[in-house]
């Protein structure tokens, strides 16, 4: 289930969180929450994408390495949305699902919610992303996943 819409919108049409609020997802886990701070910014006073990006990185990577009960490295970043600017001072809230399960990979679901400052309780999706992980040995190598039966 993702995050649906709740009743509450911003009625600043003319701001950049001019959509509605949402809550957050219910089957997802909470991997990492984090406030960004101004070393963070860009030159026009927002989150630097890549800061953004490799914290999805290391949320990303909580649960295949879990899963995997060992080292795991990112293989690929399959897809990356900025849906709404991150800001000094935002509450970020990383979720994670597990999505496919391959031979030496796995593949999770990332969502970043936003609990804005000034709007405390309140929750905007800035980014979405998927991001497969490959399973490694002590060489480094790529190894076997393990299968859960059941």
């Amino acid at each position: 289930m993702s995050a649906t819409p709740s009743p509450e919108v911003n009625n600043n049409p003319g701001s950049a969180d001019a959509r509605p609020w949402v809550d957050l997802p219910t089957d997802e886990e909470l991997v990492l929450k984090v406030i960004p701070m101004p070393r963070d910014c860009n030159q026009n006073g927002d989150i630097f994408g890549g800061w953004v990006m490799a914290q999805v990185d290391l949320a990303g990577a909580v649960i295949p390495a879990r899963y995997a009960g060992g080292r795991m490295a990112t293989v690929a970043v399959n897809e990356f949305i900025f849906k709404q600017p991150v800001r000094v001072g935002d509450i970020l809230s990383f979720y994670s699902k597990l999505v496919r399960i391959g031979r030496t990979s796995i593949t999770v679901k990332v969502e970043v919610y936003a609990e804005r400052f000034r709007a405390q309780g309140k929750y905007i999706k800035v980014t979405e992303a998927s991001v497969t992980y490959v399973a490694l040995d002590e060489q480094g190598r790529p190894r076997e996943v393990p299968r859960v039966s059941g």
